[in-house]
């Protein structure tokens, strides 16, 4: 009988576990990875280590690190990587992001959609601080207020209002810490709902393709529940922004 894994899942068809198009990610990287030369990355909650496997994919010179609790996922980024050539530059390590220690500095630290690891973004970035080389860049991926979050959306994320900033206060955080943007990229509502259709269609078609594994109802009743909850909570309330971050000099 197939293993069931719901993160896998989930992003089967979205292998990006965050609001953002391929060509977003790419632009990403394009802005924070330089394609020629020794570059080192480090992802901290890389998930599947899509973000690294594409960079190592056009950046030759560069090596790579991803950390991640979830082992079912970095076993498909390590199957990925071997298929698209990039094993050999590529590490993965099953362990808490919030303890990982470098055995030497990264020039781009990554850290998007894995900010509660480190209880949220300010200690993020702290952590991220940590592990990065003089002059290198921190891309981040944090949630922000789109509009005043009312109750229907505080209950579908079983949050409070105060879990997130706006747009504006997003930032200012960042820079408070003493960061400064060199660039930077807001979800779009077509990104979002790209996102979550994917996420919810590709549980709910895995429900519908194994209607005899033990897990089935339980498939079918998380994509129905989320589905409900972002159509009927937080869509339009909920952003995502991903920020490519220095050190002020």
């Amino acid at each position: 009988m197939d293993a069931y894994h719901r993160h896998t899942v989930t992003h089967a068809d979205h292998p990006v576990a965050a609001p953002l198009s391929d060509r977003a990610v790419e632009v990403v990287l394009d802005r924070t990875v330089p394609r020629d030369g020794t570059v080192r990355l480090l992802d901290l909650g890389c998930g599947e280590a899509v973000w690294l496997r594409r960079a190592l994919a056009a950046r030759p010179g560069a090596t790579a690190v991803g950390v991640d609790l979830d082992e079912p996922g970095l076993a498909v980024g390590r199957r990925a990587a071997e298929r698209e050539g990039v094993a050999d530059r590529l590490r993965l390590v099953r362990e808490d992001a919030a303890l990982h220690v470098s055995d030497r500095p990264a020039d781009t630290v990554l850290c998007v959609g894995a900010t509660h690891a480190f209880g949220g973004l300010p200690p993020a970035l702290e952590a991220a601080h940590g592990h990065l080389a003089d002059g290198g860049t921190v891309v981040v991926g944090e949630g922000f207020w789109e509009r005043e979050p009312e109750g229907a959306a505080l209950d579908a994320l079983g949050c409070g209002p105060d879990a997130y900033d706006d747009l504006p206060g997003t930032v200012r955080r960042v820079t408070d810490g003493g960061w400064v943007p060199v660039y930077g990229h807001v979800s779009t509502v077509e990104e979002w709902d790209d996102y979550e259709w994917s996420w919810t269609g590709s549980l709910a078609r895995w429900a519908l393709d194994h209607p005899d594994h033990p897990s089935a109802a339980e498939a079918a009743a998380t994509a129905r529940e989320h589905r409900d909850a972002w159509l009927g909570g937080y869509r339009g309330t909920l952003g995502f922004l991903t920020l490519a971050l220095r050190r002020a000099r």
